[in-house]
């Protein structure tokens, strides 16, 4: 697809992968509109990227439907980009049940619903492509992140499965797994990262692979690249990919 010049939504757009993703997307002249719950940076970022802003929670879903039916009232986008994400990092006895329903909500649920709403307009008029930024830890999953992982996880299937059911529609699907991203994530979820690699990348390079692979219509991009690697020797020898990721985050078998 091309995105110079684009009409593109981006939720999360208010920090981390979303705003770099912002920012670049300006510099090709895209047509933007903005989404998160930070009113004070979705303004200034709209001003920065001359383009337009809707505060929303997603984890509301009376903000999530109105959102959609904003969306659905003007010009449907061209390119959206479900950045939005939340964190969590504790032993899984320990999740409380609120936080996970709203770490589902957000992570998962609302680009699923916010897909439904949009999903057929894009169809109808046989154009447009749709990001889910996952993770590497919905392809792996990580200990001590297990609600993460799961929301993530079930954002990377339900994309693939989507890309499936719209092959050929002329929408594309692209799924975005980045490795630990230098952002707000870990001090906004309350754990310090502290693992010794993957090593943090910064924001602005998961948006230019994230640009690329839309551009070059390709269903999946992890980056940085080597974290293909892992995906592989755990399809293939899981237990052998255990013992490496728990030797290598220093966990010890319980």
């Amino acid at each position: 697809m091309r995105v110079t010049g684009s009409r593109v939504v981006i939720t999360g757009a208010s920090s981390g992968i979303g705003y770099a993703t912002a920012r670049l997307l300006a510099r090709r002249g895209c047509d933007l509109v903005l989404t998160g719950r930070d009113e004070h940076r979705l303004e200034a970022l709209s001003a920065r990227v001359n383009g337009q802003y809707v505060v929303a929670d997603l984890a509301s879903a009376e903000e999530l439907c109105t959102l959609g039916n904003r969306l659905l009232a003007g010009e449907v986008p061209d390119l959206i980009v479900f950045a939005a994400g939340i964190g969590m990092a504790a032993h899984a006895s320990a999740h409380a049940d609120d936080a996970v329903e709203r770490l589902l909500a957000v992570n998962l649920l609302a680009p699923m619903r916010l897909t439904r709403m949009l999903l057929p307009t894009m169809i109808r008029r046989r154009h447009g492509h749709l990001v889910f930024v996952s993770s590497i830890a919905g392809a792996l999953g990580v200990p001590m992140e297990s609600a993460y992982s799961a929301s993530k996880g079930g954002l990377t299937l339900f994309a693939d499965s989507l890309r499936g059911e719209i092959a050929g529609s002329g929408v594309g699907v692209t799924t975005v797994l980045p490795g630990v991203v230098d952002t707000e994530f870990f001090r906004n979820r309350g754990v310090p990262y502290q693992r010794r690699v993957p090593r943090p990348i910064p924001p602005m390079r998961v948006a230019k692979a994230t640009v690329r692979a839309v551009e070059r219509e390709r269903g999946q991009v992890v980056t940085p690249r080597w974290l293909r690697g892992p995906i592989v020797v755990r399809a293939l020898a899981p237990t052998t990919y255990d013992r490496l990721a728990n030797r290598l985050s220093g966990q010890r078998p319980q």
